[in-house]
């Protein structure tokens, strides 16, 4: 892998006052990504004092993967898009994710060697693999599909309490069965998913070390008491989207051993902002008038939805501030809801139309520090960054403040979804606003 600039963070305390480059050490033989961020207190990070940038549009060949899919219709893909091999290409051909945790494992055998290993999320079974090509003792590969039918079903069952009229009883029957049969649909999908990952097991001749388990993690019964190491690629967009971090937490509370290992262990979530006028004028403004009709109800909705994009790093306009580490290691599910602050301060004169989100995952736990950034100042990645627009155009000086929080929590009826509430300020010599706004992630 070819050298990669990483983005300048903000430490939330200091906002950028105490910058040094950071080097993870992800590294296929004598190649490694170079981050340039904030020495948190959760790192144990390699400094060097050298502050040169690499060029961050570097490309290295593509992992070669293939993979083998049945005849599917749309209803499939809508009822369990993680079915669909398109999905897993292109997170297979994501090279800074599939070659890091691949570095991870190989690099650092001696955490896996005649271990139990968990995969949660096991999908096409790679990090299975890779577990069992270094030597572990056994790997249970979960093909977890995420639903929340439960509060559905709890739902319509409920009403039945409150509801007398027997035409609303009808419906809610009806609308029962429908979620039922889509249950079985996302059910039988799973197990197709699961039978490939079996399959590509065999073929690889790891049958008698890699045990392919179908259904969600929070159903299934594992065939030993404990794992010595639980590993997954659970991020989402956003991080948080989809939820999946709260099965890997589930997954180490039932059977991870005193003092096993979670890969990755640390999350890190930041922010910055953006000019993005042309964009935004295209994608938000757009509906103000479209062939002379006024559809802004829908410029409405647009606004309240983060769009997962690649950012241009040569529109940031401030520094990237830090607002929320965690450490899968030990933290609890609630954790992931939170409010945290940020002070973004202006690096040049320039207008500011959206902030922007991004992740970096560390793997602590190895000889050297391993991990990757989701940046725009990185190699892209499959999950991009997340864009979220601001109702007001921001006109900022150098050295100007957009100071506020943000709020972020699962939403409530379906947990896969993200709520993020963002309360901004900004009292600069041609701007003075003061906002809150509401956005969704689904």
């Amino acid at each position: 892998m070819d050298s990669v600039s990483n983005n300048e963070i903000e430490n939330s305390a200091s906002y950028g006052k105490n910058q040094s480059k950071i080097k993870f050490q992800y590294e296929d033989d004598d190649e490694q990504v170079v981050q340039d961020e904030a020495v948190t207190e959760s790192s144990n990070l390699e400094v060097d004092e050298d502050i040169s940038m690499c060029d961050p549009t570097t490309t290295a060949a593509a992992v070669d993967e293939s993979m083998v899919g049945g005849d599917k219709t749309s209803a499939d893909y809508y009822f369990d898009s993680y079915s669909h091999f398109g999905i897993h290409e292109e997170m297979l051909k994501d090279v800074v994710r599939t070659k890091t945790y691949q570095n991870v494992i190989y690099k650092n055998s001696f955490l896996f060697k005649d271990k139990v290993v968990l995969d949660v999320g096991a999908g096409t079974g790679i990090l299975s693999l890779f577990c069992a090509k270094v030597g572990a003792k056994h790997v249970y590969a979960v093909c977890v599909f995420a639903c929340s039918m439960l509060s559905f079903y709890t739902f319509i069952l409920c009403s039945f309490l409150f509801f007398h009229d027997w035409y609303m009883i009808a419906i809610l029957w009806w609308l029962f069965w429908c979620a039922h049969i889509m249950m079985l649909y996302i059910e039988i999908e799973c197990s197709s998913m699961a039978d490939t990952a079996q399959e590509i097991v065999k073929l690889n001749g790891f049958s008698d070390v890699i045990t392919v388990i179908k259904g969600k993690v929070e159903e299934i019964d594992l065939p030993v008491p404990q794992v010595d190491i639980i590993i997954s690629e659970w991020m989402g967009y956003f991080l948080l989207y989809e939820n999946m971090l709260d099965t890997v937490l589930y997954a180490r509370d039932k059977w991870l051993v005193k003092d096993g290992v979670v890969l990755p262990d640390k999350a890190s979530l930041y922010l910055t902002a953006i000019e993005d006028a042309d964009y935004k004028e295209d994608k938000i403004e757009f509906w103000n008038s479209v062939y002379g009709f006024d559809m802004s109800c829908i410029r409405k909705q647009a606004m309240m939805e983060p769009i997962v994009d690649t950012v241009d790093q040569n529109q940031i306009v401030t520094n990237c501030q830090l607002l929320k580490t965690m450490d899968i290691s030990k933290m609890t599910s609630g954790d992931a809801s939170f409010t945290a602050p940020f002070k973004l301060i202006a690096e040049r004169d320039d207008y500011i139309h959206a902030l922007v989100a991004y992740f970096d995952v560390s793997f602590t736990k190895c000889h050297k520090l391993l991990g990757f950034s989701t940046g725009p100042k990185s190699r892209s990645t499959h999950w991009k960054q997340t864009v979220l627009y601001l109702e007001d155009v921001i006109t900022v000086c150098h050295g100007e403040a957009v100071v506020g929080s943000m709020t972020v929590a699962p939403n409530k009826k379906n947990p896969r979804d993200v709520d993020i509430m963002l309360k901004y300020s900004v009292n600069g010599k041609h701007c003075r606003v003061s906002r809150t706004q509401y956005y969704r992630m689904r």
